[in-house]
């Protein structure tokens, strides 16, 4: 699916950051909840004069896209089972984590970022698999008070995939392929095979591990804990996370998703009432200032990756908006997709709005605008 028309001003913003050097390719898709609308390629895999050309079939490192296309959901079908609340304590699943200053603390807080811990660790330097980090995590002093405030953790996450792991008693990259695997094919992927290393484009050099990653988690801790992570790890094309969001979107909208049930996605998309905080439960939700512009609904919600991916659903407006790059190649100091990112969902949402509405009348119940 290359540019149709209304998509024209949207491909120009993603080509010029190619040529600018935001990043040396990409891979876009927008559609609506029934099927993608658009869908194309822009520059190619590295900076290398003769490096191949970036197609639809390019699979990325989506990085922290995994808090939301992962963990998050496979928590969500926990909670829809009955088999965690999210009012449960940690302590219920992760004995480890135990005290007064945290005692207190529960599901809802690590999916909201309000557990009171720190943002990021390097832990991958003295610690390797489960057990190390979880007791490392749970033991680290709390860097605040837990729901004052909201501070984005990856350890948070890592800690959910520990606690989803423990409460179904599955391994975590099990949960997620089963979960994936039930919304179709293409889906993203932890530990990329050697057929699918070869469509992957390449991130940075690691000093830690002396190598150029290709096909290779890129986020450190993740690696240190096998590839696969709460908070990074999974890879796949922007058609796999496009499934992704079309399942989230269409039960948003109040239709039937292995997803779970519309009201417990709603629940999950609103915003918290965590002092200051833009975030909803693993999501986080749309203010003017975010990296989806300033043209989407309220209610959006989405969620960025560090190698330089995106992903925002708007449900009132039946859309989805996927940016896929590998802006840390060659080097994760190149910042410009910072302003390519906003610019480039203004765009798509004026080509949405062009193409007009795919459906109306939406339900009341699931409004909750704010």
């Amino acid at each position: 699916m290359t540019s149709p028309t209304p998509f024209v001003a949207a491909a120009r913003v993603v080509t010029d950051a190619v040529t600018a050097g935001a990043f040396p390719g990409a891979c876009v898709e927008v559609g609506r909840g029934a099927a993608p609308l658009w869908r194309q390629s822009f520059g190619r895999l590295s900076n290398e004069a003769d490096a191949v050309a970036v197609t639809v079939d390019t699979v990325y490192d989506l990085a922290s896209l995994t808090k939301v296309l992962a963990t998050t959901p496979v928590v969500m079908q926990l909670v829809r089972d009955g088999c965690v609340g999210l009012d449960d304590p940690v302590g219920r699943w992760l004995p480890l984590w135990r005290g007064p200053d945290r005692e207190h603390v529960t599901v809802e807080d690590l999916l909201a970022h309000a557990s009171g811990l720190t943002p990021h660790l390097p832990f991958y330097r003295d610690h390797a698999g489960r057990a190390e980090f979880e007791r490392a995590i749970c033991t680290l002093p709390l860097e605040y008070e837990p729901r004052s405030r909201a501070v984005y953790s990856d350890l948070g996450f890592m800690l959910l995939a520990f606690l989803a792991e423990s409460a179904a008693a599955v391994p975590f990259e099990q949960l997620v392929g089963r979960l994936l695997g039930s919304l179709g094919e293409p889906v993203p992927l932890f530990r990329p095979d050697q057929a699918t290393r070869a469509r992957c484009a390449p991130t940075g050099v690691d000093p830690w591990r002396g190598r150029l990653l290709v096909g290779e988690v890129n986020d450190q801790n993740a690696w240190a804990l096998g590839g696969v992570a709460g908070h990074a790890g999974l890879f796949g094309t922007a058609a796999a996370v496009g499934i992704c969001a079309r399942a989230m979107l269409r039960g948003l909208r109040g239709a039937g998703t292995p997803l779970g049930p519309p009201a417990l996605l709603a629940r999950f998309a609103r915003r918290t009432r965590v002092p200051g905080s833009s975030r909803a439960l693993g999501w986080d939700t749309m203010l003017p200032t975010s990296s989806c512009g300033t043209r989407l609904s309220g209610t959006a919600i989405g969620h960025t990756g560090f190698t330089g991916t995106s992903l925002w659903i708007d449900w009132e407006a039946d859309a989805y908006v996927v940016l896929l790059s590998n802006r840390v190649h060659p080097t994760a100091d190149n910042d410009a997709i910072l302003e390519v990112r906003p610019a480039f969902h203004d765009a798509a949402a004026q080509a949405l709005d062009d193409l007009g509405p795919a459906a109306t009348g939406l339900p009341a119940s699931l409004v909750h605008r704010r």
